[in-house]
C-alpha cells in the first residue's frame, strides 16, 4: 500500500504578517529589517537555487580545469588555456610525487656510564625528521636508513 502525504497549511499561516529578523553581513554588525513572510520565502527559495547553481557551476569549472591541465603540456596554443585558466581562476600546477636522499652528518653525546649498550641507529632514526619550510612540499613518509659511526 502506497502512502502519499499530503502539505497542511496551519490556521494561524499568515502570508503577509510583518516579521522582524536580523541581517547579518560578514562581521559588520548585524541589522534589523522587517518584511512579509511572503517575501521571506521567496528569498529562502531563491537562495536555494543560487546555491544549486553556484554548486552546477563549480562541477563545470572543475571539469575545464581538468581539460586544461590535461591539455596544456601539449598544446600549440598555452597562452589562450592560459587565458581562461584565469579568467575562471583556475592555478596552472600538478602534484608531482619525488623521493629524496638527504646525507646528515652530526655529532651525538653518548654517557660512557650508562650501563645500557647506545644504539647509533635508533638514537638517530628517534632524533631526525623530515620537514618542509616551503608550503608547496608535503613530506609524506621518512625513513632513516644507513646509519654508521663515522
Amino acid at each position: 500500500m502506497e502512502e502519499t502525504s499530503t502539505v497542511t497549511v496551519p490556521d494561524t499561516y499568515n502570508p503577509n504578517l510583518l516579521v522582524t529578523y536580523k541581517v547579518i553581513r560578514g562581521y559588520s554588525d548585524a541589522e534589523y529589517a522587517t518584511d512579509k513572510v511572503v517575501n521571506l520565502e521567496w528569498e529562502l527559495h531563491n537562495g536555494r537555487e543560487r546555491q544549486k547553481q553556484n554548486g552546477l557551476l563549480t562541477s563545470k569549472i572543475d571539469s575545464v580545469k581538468d581539460i586544461i591541465l590535461e591539455a596544456y603540456a601539449d598544446s600549440q596554443d598555452q597562452d589562450t588555456l592560459r587565458a581562461i585558466a584565469e579568467a575562471l581562476d583556475i592555478e596552472l600546477t600538478k602534484t608531482v610525487q619525488f623521493t629524496a636522499s638527504v646525507e646528515v652528518t652530526g655529532t651525538i653525546e653518548v654517557n660512557l656510564l650508562d650501563p645500557y649498550d647506545y644504539d647509533i641507529e635508533d638514537e638517530v632514526t628517534d632524533a631526525l625528521f623530515a620537514d618542509s619550510n616551503n608550503g608547496n612540499i608535503e613530506v609524506v613518509d621518512q625513513e632513516v636508513c644507513n646509519v654508521r659511526e663515522a
